[in-house]
């Protein structure tokens, strides 16, 4: 029990759509820190188009059109391998992290900024709280957890914000910033303080961004709970990021994942090309 009670305590915040956020990563919240709360975010229609409207505004007609195509064609045509995949690694997370999430106390919303969501955390007074949403927190809700809200952000920040910064990472090939950053929320989008960057290795070919923009997270996840704990005994420094590129950027489009995967392929053949040659 003494154990238990030096791990940080913290609440996890996702969509309950999410099954490796709700099955996956609460195992792993609950056995490496003391996971004292789960939020999870019912889908929302309001929600699904303000995004519509954003993109719109971000890129016009044809741009929307280039990014419902995309999620057409990732419905039809990867969806079902990606769920496999999805239910693979929530069997190996919860064989390595046996931790009880069930036993966190649950509350479910539509919008994570609701008052009830601040009553719940503020009777829970977690040391942190890890957001795993697509939603803009506002400060009433990410300032409670004694030391702050954190995201595991599926990109490089400060050059790849937003929520698929692994996408266009790999489709501008800039593949040293194919990863994860560990980042405490603050009022913008993706722009607080930096505590780990991290990635793993990638089949560009077979995987989809999705699959990669997973792995960079759950394969990384003991040096994330290493680097939160730091951070809650107040022993963690952010990374030095100022100076460096920054830019936030859109939905996945169904020319910029064809655009990804041909040079992927062309990259796959000239090597296994320059091997064959004696």
């Amino acid at each position: 029990m003494a154990e238990s009670r030096l791990k940080p305590s913290v609440v996890l915040l996702c969509h309950e759509d999410d099954p490796l956020d709700v099955e996956g990563l609460s195992a792993w919240l609950a056995t490496s820190m003391r996971l004292v709360g789960v939020v999870a975010i019912r889908s929302s229609w309001k929600r699904s188009w303000r995004a519509v409207r954003r993109e719109y505004r971000r890129t016009g007609f044809i741009g929307l059109i280039d990014v419902l195509a995309f999620r057409l064609y990732y419905q039809m045509f990867l969806a079902a391998r990606d769920a496999a995949w999805t239910r693979g690694e929530i069997t190996r997370l919860q064989r390595i992290y046996p931790g009880r999430p069930d036993q966190a106390a649950q509350l479910q919303v539509t919008d994570p900024n609701d008052r009830e969501v601040r009553t719940f955390l503020e009777a829970l007074r977690p040391d942190l709280v890890i957001a795993r949403c697509k939603v803009l927190l506002r400060p009433e809700i990410f300032d409670i957890a004694r030391a702050g809200t954190f995201a595991l952000h599926p990109g490089i920040c400060p050059e790849y914000r937003n929520a698929h910064g692994c996408f266009w990472a790999l489709v501008h090939r800039d593949r040293s910033r194919v990863g994860m950053t560990v980042l405490k929320i603050d009022r913008g989008v993706d722009t607080g303080a930096v505590f780990l960057h991290a990635s793993c290795a990638c089949d560009e070919v077979r995987d989809t961004h999705i699959t990669i923009q997973h792995r960079v997270v759950t394969e990384s996840l003991d040096a994330i709970a290493d680097v939160l704990a730091g951070v809650a005994r107040g022993r963690a420094t952010p990374l030095r990021t100022d100076g460096r590129a920054s830019a936030v950027w859109g939905q996945p489009t169904l020319s910029a994942y064809l655009r990804w995967k041909r040079a992927a392929r062309r990259e796959r053949q000239h090597a296994a090309h320059l091997t064959a040659v004696p």
